[in-house]
């Protein structure tokens, strides 16, 4: 195969066999790339330190389809310096589009708004708008967008998000969680000055990736509950 050169991010990075790493990445032109590179003695200690996620990289890659080798492997600018919460959210970004995006599926938009996203909590912006607006990005590529139409004509205080569904009326003596209506309507026009509607959404897209992950848990959130 031909080698593919392109900016790139690193999402993970996990051993596999002896001197051996299988690394996945975010790429600018072939979304997300599952690839190997050597990590013995002989490889430079600085190609092993570019294997850390936030660094802007340029990389290549040859080989089969489902799993590549690294030719090229090369930084363009300096790390995004994230700590704290910020770092944490940078670990959350990362985690999410590498458990839901499809090996080689183009992904630019995406890409865009990781970098644009990680420009933003290393200038430690709020923290909130930058993740519900990096996840919304996500649902529409990933072809989940949440249709707020209902929200405005809707006869009810609160709605319920059904998977597969969406939004839906709200029903009675059920354990589905609520949201209020005022808020949704917040949400869709991108209002959320508001903490309570911020709240709201926070609690929205949780629902959503809870049903996209399987219900599976996600280990950059341990980190947040560690640290409150």
């Amino acid at each position: 195969m031909q080698e593919l050169e392109q900016n790139a991010f690193l999402l993970h990075a996990r051993p596999y066999k002896e001197h051996q790493i299988i690394a996945e990445f975010i790429t600018e032109q072939h979304g997300k790339v599952s690839a190997i590179t050597y990590s013995g003695n002989s490889v430079k200690s600085s190609k092993k330190a570019l294997l850390q996620p936030f660094i802007p990289l340029k990389v290549a890659f040859k080989g089969q389809r489902n799993l590549k080798t690294i030719t090229l492997l090369e930084a363009t600018a300096k790390s995004w310096n994230l700590t704290g919460n910020y770092l944490f959210s940078g670990f959350y970004l990362n985690e999410l589009q590498n458990k839901l995006l499809d090996e080689l599926l183009p992904m630019p938009n995406i890409f865009q708004q990781y970098q644009q996203s990680l420009t933003q909590l290393a200038e430690q912006q709020p923290i909130e708008p930058v993740l519900r607006n990096f996840e919304r990005h996500l649902l529409d590529e990933l072809g989940y967008s949440i249709d707020f139409s209902l929200a405005f004509a809707c006869s009810t205080p609160n709605c319920h998000y059904v998977p597969e569904q969406g939004l839906v009326v709200e029903q009675l003596n059920t354990q589905l969680p609520r949201y209020p209506v005022e808020h949704l309507q917040a949400i869709a026009q991108n209002e959320l000055a508001d903490k309570q509607v911020m709240q709201t959404y926070k609690r929205l897209m949780r629902e959503v990736f809870h049903h996209l992950l399987d219900g599976k848990p996600l280990n950059s959130r341990k980190l947040f509950i560690k640290r409150d």
